[in-house]
C-alpha cells in the first residue's frame, strides 16, 4: 500500500517544501513572536495550502476541514515561541495539524477495542488500483467515507508514516487494535476501489459494443 502510486500522489500534495522562502520564514516568525497580525497574515497566506490537505484528509468534509485549519493556526501562533529552528518550520507546524487532528477525534470517538492476532487478520490487505487510476478527489472521498475510527489510522499510518507503535500511543490503544482498524479500513477501501473499476471497466465493454 505505501508503494502505491495514488497515496504517494496525496503524499506529494502534502508534503511540499519551499526552501526559497527560508530567510522570509525567519523573519515571519520572529515578528509573529511578537504578535505582529501583518506577519501572522502573512505567515498564514504562506502555508494554508500546503496545511489544509493534511486538514482535509483528516476531516469529514470541506467546512470541518477549513475549522481545523482556523484551530491549527492559532494554536501555531500561541506556540510559535516555542519553535528552536530545529527540524523544517513547515514540519513542525504539520505535526500541530495532525495532533490537533488526534486531539479533536479522541474528543468525539472511542475505539472499538480489538485483537488483531485473535481475529484472525492477514497483514496482507494491499489495494491495487493500478487498472483504473482513480483521481485524487475519488481517493479523498473514499477515505472521507471510512468510519472515523478507520479513517484516523489509516491516515497516520499509510499517508502520514506513523508505526502502530506511536499511533496506539497517541490514541490511548493497543497495537493490536491499530493493526485491526487499519485491516478494516483497507478492506473496506478495497472493496469500494474494486466496485469502482468494475463499474468502469463494465461501462468501458458496453461502449465498445
Amino acid at each position: 500500500m505505501k508503494n502505491n502510486p495514488q497515496i504517494w500522489y496525496l503524499k506529494k500534495n502534502s508534503n511540499q517544501t519551499q526552501n526559497s522562502y527560508e530567510l522570509q520564514v525567519d523573519q515571519l516568525i520572529k515578528s509573529c513572536i511578537k504578535k505582529d497580525r501583518k506577519a501572522q497574515e502573512t505567515l498564514y497566506n504562506l502555508y494554508k495550502t500546503k496545511l489544509f490537505p493534511i486538514c482535509l484528509k483528516y476531516c469529514s468534509s470541506h467546512s470541518e476541514a477549513q475549522d481545523h485549519l482556523h484551530d491549527t493556526f492559532i494554536t501555531i501562533f500561541e506556540n510559535i515561541k516555542k519553535y528552536k529552528g530545529e527540524g523544517s518550520f513547515e514540519g513542525w507546524m504539520k505535526r500541530i495539524t495532525i495532533n490537533k487532528a488526534i486531539d479533536n477525534y479522541k474528543k468525539k470517538n472511542t475505539f472499538e477495542l480489538a485483537d488483531y492476532k485473535a481475529a484472525g487478520l492477514s497483514d496482507d490487505n494491499t489495494i491495487y488500483t493500478d487498472e483504473l487510476p482513480l483521481s485524487f478527489d475519488t481517493i479523498m472521498s473514499l477515505i472521507h467515507a471510512l468510519p472515523p475510527q478507520y479513517r484516523i489510522i489509516f491516515n497516520l499510518y499509510e499517508l502520514d508514516d506513523y508505526p502502530h507503535k506511536e499511533i496506539a500511543l497517541r490514541l490511548g490503544i493497543s497495537e493490536s487494535t491499530s493493526k485491526s482498524n487499519l485491516h478494516r479500513a483497507k478492506a473496506l477501501l478495497k472493496e469500494k476501489i474494486s466496485n469502482i473499476n468494475k463499474g468502469a471497466l463494465k461501462t468501458v465493454d458496453n461502449h465498445a459494443r
